[in-house]
């Protein structure tokens, strides 16, 4: 057994919160995200959301993210389940990162919505894994996947208006 393994179950979830938290301030940085002349200028359709609300709409779901992660984690599910379930999770986390980057960094519209698809298959996924090992950890990403599923509709439209 790990030392991570022998980590009580809440500081299993803190860590799991931080590091998805963590995750999303950083990438946020990167891509300057939070106040960004360019985005300022593009083409945007009626329904965008104000750039306010993203803030704290991604810091409730990294919460969600981070909670879902840790109730897997601390699961009593076999190791190697546990194991693949995290890996797919660590894959969606890395897709999700980049995404920001790839978007408001390097302007790259028709790209940031292809990374988004995938994003958002790799979720589902991920769902699907932790769902067989707790369902809390499942439902707590379904407001996760609902929001991806928005911002990929709000990409696809931007990367058109702006082509």
């Amino acid at each position: 057994m790990t030392q991570a393994n022998k980590l009580p179950g809440a500081l299993k979830i803190i860590i799991a919160v931080l590091i998805c938290e963590a995750s999303g301030i950083i990438s946020g940085l990167i891509a300057n995200a939070g106040r960004n002349p360019w985005f300022d200028t593009i083409s945007k359709p009626s329904w965008n959301p104000p750039s306010a609300l993203f803030a704290p709409v991604w810091t409730l779901l990294y919460l969600l993210m981070g909670i879902a992660l840790g109730l897997v984690w601390k699961s009593n599910a076999p190791q190697q389940q546990k194991q693949a379930a995290m890996q797919w999770f660590a894959l969606q986390l890395f897709f999700n990162f980049w995404w920001s980057i790839i978007f408001f960094r390097f302007h790259a519209t028709g790209l940031a919505f292809a990374e988004i698809l995938v994003l958002w298959l790799l979720i589902l996924l991920t769902i699907f894994r932790f769902a067989a090992i707790s369902k809390t950890a499942s439902w707590l990403l379904v407001p996760y996947i609902s929001w991806v599923s928005f911002a990929s509709v709000l990409s696809y439209t931007i990367w058109r208006l702006n082509a």
